[in-house]
């Protein structure tokens, strides 16, 4: 019998090796037991603990011994690593963190023949708990700061977006030699949008010459100072770091204790809500031979556990849960805010790139939206109505066409009081009408903040839950062109039916429109025949009432049509002043006024001004005009 239990696990050894030579894949390791560079079990000492190769094995074959992090017990914060092209955002990762995904550091084979970032690179370190949050995540066992690199690269704008949209703090990493660049003022744009919390990371020191080192970094700081004034970040901490590590031939790196003792100084708990649907940002996604497909990410909200059922909303795919892993920590959930592989079968990982996992049936897709929106300060130029624009929506970007509109002005001239429009933010109101701008305003007094909306019409259909963020931008700038790429901020509101006349006739915008005509004959002291106003086929019923002025002064209305060429009368409330006509001969009555159209007026010249609003995704004429 021991000799039988002996040439079955020699057995079984020899197919786990086997099996995990060609499916090993460290983003999700099986052994749950990886090291900084590599995982233990492809290192030649592996075999050399034999505690490490009963979990290996435990873990191979699908054992619950294989240990598991407590759920909720790590307090996880996503750390946005964002700058520059070159400025040295990726070297900074490599020498803070400890823990490594597949994608981390350019492992793309691409980013490493062309030597930068292309994609989001994630790792991890741990940090004893600061003293300051100790009672406030008491329920917490390890602080761990996720780190998110995000490529510097001005065409790559689009992955940077969507990789903010996932971090709770950020590193604006400045190449101290250069200064302020193109990318790393987008990069503050974009901070300025996502997040309150920020750290200027002030690289490569090392190559300021020793003996006026400290003199070179003490001008930047106070140059950057009066740069940040006018931002968000008014006085932002700044971090002087050599991040050189990563080779034995290069110098070693200086004072990254001392930036990740600022960072544990910035840290507060983040509010991280269990409650409500699952949604889930998936930036990369592969196959384990014989384990299934595993999916990496970050919860964006509510919570997902080992064998809950899931769906990708794009694809209508539903899946359970076989499994899950946390910087290859087998974890049995995952919450708001964490960095999570996820691992289902039978999926096929070529079909995904970048998606969205999330609670069946609770993500929408669609092809209009109503945003509320708010113009970038940083973006000078103005952004018409009815432009085209490149939307980005977590890791999608889609072209859309968007429409402005706001409050309707007061009598006085002068937009709401911001106390009108507080709830506008949050929730939009079908019931009330809006104005339609004709540009994108900038939020200033006359137009508060949550006081602006966008309709936005999308050239392909796009997937996103309620409240979503989005970023409007032009992305077809030249990008040597120093300017503002990014137009614009917004979350979704409601979403439409374009193709629905009832659904677009909910959306009450209007624009002021005004049409003049003439006098065609004075009756009495009170009324007038007018023509121009209407075309002969006209149906002059649907206008009756409708509210005109004399030269813009003496209000009147259309009291109804008179004979058959689009002529109508007008009764105005009091004596208008013009001189009663006087017949011609053979045409003074009323069936024979058609014959003289065209003829002189004989009302003294008097202008019939009509005002009105025309409502734009109305398709009937009498809710257009009123």
């Amino acid at each position: 019998l021991f000799h039988l239990a002996l040439s079955r696990l020699a057995l079984g050894l020899e197919s786990f090796h086997s099996a995990f030579e060609t499916t090993h894949h460290p983003e999700f390791c099986v052994t749950a037991e990886c090291q900084t560079q590599s995982c233990v079990c492809s290192n030649p000492s592996f075999g050399s603990s034999s505690t490490k190769l009963f979990i290996a094995i435990m873990a191979a074959a699908g054992s619950s011994e294989a240990p598991a992090i407590p759920p909720g017990k790590v307090l996880n914060v996503n750390i946005g690593i964002m700058g520059h092209v070159d400025s040295g955002k990726t070297s900074l990762a490599r020498a803070l963190s400890t823990t490594l995904s597949t994608a981390a550091l350019d492992k793309n084979p691409q980013s490493q023949e062309r030597g930068i970032t292309l994609d989001l690179g994630f790792s991890s370190f741990v940090v004893p708990m600061p003293d300051h949050i100790k009672e406030a995540a008491a329920k917490y066992e390890i602080l761990q700061f996720t780190l998110v690199d995000c490529p510097g690269h001005a065409s790559l704008i689009k992955t940077i977006i969507g990789g903010a949209q996932i971090i709770d703090m950020m590193m604006l990493v400045i190449d101290v030699t250069k200064g302020i660049q193109t990318q790393t003022a987008e990069c503050l744009v974009i901070g300025e949008i996502l997040m309150d919390r920020m750290v200027l990371v002030l690289n490569k020191v090392d190559q300021l010459p020793a003996d006026t080192r400290q003199e070179k970094i003490s001008k930047m700081q106070q140059g950057l100072n009066k740069v940040f004034a006018g931002t968000k970040f008014k006085t932002p901490i700044m971090v002087p770091v050599s991040a050189t590590g990563g080779n034995a031939d290069a110098p070693a790196a200086e004072n990254l204790d001392g930036l990740v003792d600022t960072l544990k100084s910035l840290v507060t708990v983040p509010e991280r809500v269990k409650e409500g649907p699952f949604y889930f940002a998936i930036d990369h996604c592969f196959p384990i031979k014989g384990h299934g497909t595993v999916m990496t990410g970050t919860v964006l909200s509510g919570s997902v556990r080992v064998n809950d059922t899931v769906e990708i909303p794009d694809m209508k795919i539903q899946k359970k849960v076989k499994s899950m892993q946390m910087f290859k920590k087998p974890v049995l959930e995952a919450v708001q805010g964490d960095r999570v592989g996820i691992l289902v079968t039978q999926l096929d990982a070529k079909q995904i790139e970048r998606a969205t996992l999330a609670t069946p049936n609770s993500v929408p897709s669609f092809h209009a939206a109503v945003l509320a929106v708010e113009k970038i300060r940083f973006y000078k130029a103005s952004f018409p109505t009815k432009r085209k624009i490149h939307i980005t929506v977590g890791h999608t970007t889609v072209m859309a066409t968007v429409h402005f509109f706001t409050l309707p002005p007061s009598a006085s001239g002068a937009s709401p009081p911001a106390a009108e429009t507080s709830a506008a933010a949050s929730a939009f109101d079908f019931g009330r009408e809006y104005f339609s701008a004709d540009e994108l305003l900038p939020t200033s007094g006359e137009v508060p903040a949550g006081s602006q909306w966008a309709f936005v019409l999308f050239e392909r259909p796009v997937t996103a839950p309620a409240n979503s963020l989005l970023i409007g931008s032009v992305l077809d700038t030249d990008v040597h062109a120093n300017k503002c790429r990014i137009v614009l901020s917004g979350r979704v509101l409601s979403t439409i039916d374009p193709n629905s006349k009832d659904d677009m006739a909910r959306l009450k915008i209007f624009k002021n429109k005004q049409k003049v005509g003439s006098i065609k004959r004075v009756l009495d002291e009170q009324t007038v025949i007018g023509k121009d106003l209407f075309k002969k086929e006209t149906d002059i019923t649907k206008f009756l009432n409708l509210k005109v002025t004399l030269n813009g002064k003496t209000p009147g209305y259309i009291e109804g049509s008179f004979g058959s060429s689009g002529q109508y009368k007008v009764r105005f409330h009091e004596p208008h002043g013009l001189p009663i006509s006087v017949g011609k001969k053979g045409k003074g009555k009323a069936k024979d006024e058609d014959a003289d159209a065209d003829g002189p007026a004989e009302g003294g010249g008097g202008k019939i001004i009509l005002e009105f609003k025309k409502y734009l995704f109305s398709t009937e004429t009498s809710n257009r005009i009123i």
